[in-house]
């Protein structure tokens, strides 16, 4: 790369398109909008060839220059590249023609999407000199920050909702994290995090590193369509909890058609619990605002009621030509199961939300029976165990002997018939 910006131009206003320079900074100070990273497209043209891409390492840093860093990556190296796995059997149990789960559930180190935005965030956090780095979690992040933050020998505060899945607490003290609950939901923890983030000048993921750390996420959409064989996927459902994810992946979608290496667009729907649906709800009554709600849901990842990205997450479903919806707890649980009975992937509660929405717009015909379609799953079943406990059955237990396991059978079969 051959300046100090690598290939990023500027911070740029969502709102009125001002531009800043490229600091740890996340709003505007005319209109508060956020700031985006904007990128030198032309440039890009000419080295991101999609024979440049496939000599790379199989990791999402094989888009480096769609990805703001200005160096080569110091952090996360390993991170992305996850299957993309042809669901057959869930298609045919869905009523579609043909279905792909981007697995995520499967990411290094930590076993989430998350782990592709803290890898952004962390390795441009160094580059702009910092050695404390900290976030406000729902828990997959504060995983992932302390994680990648022990690989990179950098301090790491962790600040979560105090009543947190235990396995979540448990993967982020195990890295030697400060980790803090507050007695409070997400929205209170974010709001604390602004003014620590002030106060004390640490790099915060998703505050004032925010314009970086977001843009992660649409290295998933890069290997979707890598993946296809470069092309977008006729629809993509995306679970939303601040609906950055969503808007990234839309973004990315755009840039790679925007330098060459795709034509054509994807529907994007997004998924809520219906225990926390501020974006759906405003989607189903055609609104182009949401109204802040507060959660109640076992979709712990996804219970964010003033979702900072919402306002941009409508756009996006709209401007697609997508849809939104949400699934209760119950339907949430039934998708976890669903997808692991056919396909042998066990995810985390919001991939049970993605699951459940997807079932409801192939059912309603927002996803046409004929067309294709990608589940974006986010993060690993064996976080939310709490979740599902006591709703898959138990183990039958017999004596060691053969005449008992025959005996059991005989039973089960008698039962079945």
């Amino acid at each position: 790369m051959s300046d100090k910006h690598g290939y990023m131009k500027a911070l740029k206003c969502r709102e009125c398109g001002r531009e800043y320079p490229l600091e740890a900074t996340h709003v505007c100070e005319f209109d508060f909008g956020p700031l985006e990273v904007a990128y030198d497209y032309e440039r890009i043209k000419k080295t991101m060839t999609r024979a440049a891409i496939q000599s790379r390492p199989h990791t999402m840093w094989r888009y480096r220059e769609l990805l703001p860093v200005a160096g080569d990556p110091t952090v996360g190296l390993q991170a992305g590249f996850t299957p993309l796995v042809k669901a057959d059997r869930l298609a045919k149990r869905l009523g579609i023609r043909e279905l792909w789960i981007k697995n995520d559930a499967v990411n290094y180190p930590t076993l989430s999407f998350k782990d592709r935005v803290v890898s952004v965030a962390l390795s441009r956090s160094r580059e702009l000199g910092f050695d404390t780095v900290a976030c406000a979690s729902t828990g997959n992040l504060a995983n992932s920050v302390a994680a990648q933050a022990a690989s990179a020998g950098l301090t790491s505060y962790v600040f979560i909702p105090s009543d947190l899945e235990q396995g979540k607490i448990l993967n982020s003290l195990i890295y030697g994290a400060n980790v803090i609950g507050i007695k409070g939901h997400y929205d209170e923890v974010n709001r604390l995090c602004a003014e620590i983030a002030g106060k004390f000048g640490w790099a915060f993921v998703n505050v004032n590193m925010r314009p970086y750390y977001a843009e992660g996420s649409k290295s998933m959409a890069f290997e979707i369509a890598e993946q296809l064989g470069w092309r977008a996927p006729q629809h993509t459902v995306v679970p939303m909890a601040s609906g950055s994810l969503l808007t990234k992946i839309h973004k990315g979608y755009q840039e790679l058609a925007k330098v060459g290496l795709i034509a054509g667009q994807s529907k994007i729907h997004g998924a809520q619990a219906t225990g926390c649906s501020p974006i759906s709800v405003a989607h189903k009554a055609g609104l182009d605002f949401f109204k802040p709600v507060k959660p109640d849901t076992i979709a712990k990842s996804l219970a964010i009621g003033t979702p900072a990205d919402g306002f941009y997450a409508l756009r996006a479903i709209k401007e697609s030509g997508g849809a939104a919806d949400d699934v209760t707890d119950d339907e949430i649980r039934e998708a976890i199961k669903l997808l692991a009975e056919t396909e042998g992937i066990f995810a985390e509660t919001a991939g049970g939300v993605t699951v459940g929405v997807a079932k409801k717009l192939i059912a309603s015909g927002k996803i046409p029976r004929e067309d294709s379609a990608v589940l974006c799953v986010t993060g690993n079943g064996l976080k939310t165990l709490d979740a599902v406990q006591g709703h898959c059955g138990r183990p039958r237990e017999i004596k060691p002997s053969l005449r008992e396991f025959e005996a059991l059978l005989a039973h089960e079969e008698k039962v079945s018939a």
